[in-house]
């Protein structure tokens, strides 16, 4: 797995404001309810870890996460659609794992659709474990969908 991981075509930057047509480029094929442009500013302005994953010269997708009192928080991830399946979400997962630990946090949190299987499938292979559930977390097309809450412990990580 960790040939998967240590692709050397793939190279992680830091999000800048100037990346944000790109990044909202994906999450809108991505997600039907996705983040504004607004909220991934808010997410760099206050300094959370905004992450792109770039293969070669192409944007593959990014991850954001919180960092505070020694947890930290995943609060998206996305792989460009056409890019899926392919191990892009593992290895920003991991990107982020990595990025935790040496941020010297204890415990790496997470939300997930129950509907989202794929993620909940790479979740559990990267060792998180469910912890709870928040109702009616996320919008849906119906009404409101539950989050799964998956933690991992990065002293076992």
């Amino acid at each position: 797995m960790s040939a998967i991981i240590d692709d050397p075509g793939i190279t992680f930057h830091t999000m800048q404001e100037s990346d944000l047509p790109a990044v909202m480029e994906i999450e809108r094929s991505a997600y039907e309810f996705c983040w504004t442009e607004g909220i991934f500013r808010d997410c760099m302005r206050v300094g959370y870890q905004c992450r792109l994953m770039f293969s070669g010269d192409e944007l593959a997708g990014y991850g954001v996460m919180s960092v505070a009192a020694g947890e930290a928080h995943v609060l998206n991830v996305c792989v460009r659609p056409e890019l899926q399946g392919r191990g892009h979400g593992r290895r920003i997962m991991q990107h982020l794992i990595d990025l935790a630990s040496r941020l010297h946090t204890d415990t790496l949190l997470l939300e997930v659709r129950p509907s989202n299987v794929p993620a909940i499938r790479l979740y559990e292979s990267m060792g998180f474990n469910q912890v709870g559930i928040r109702k009616d977390y996320y919008p849906a097309r119906d009404g409101r969908e539950d989050a799964l809450i998956f933690a991992m412990s990065l002293s076992q990580a």
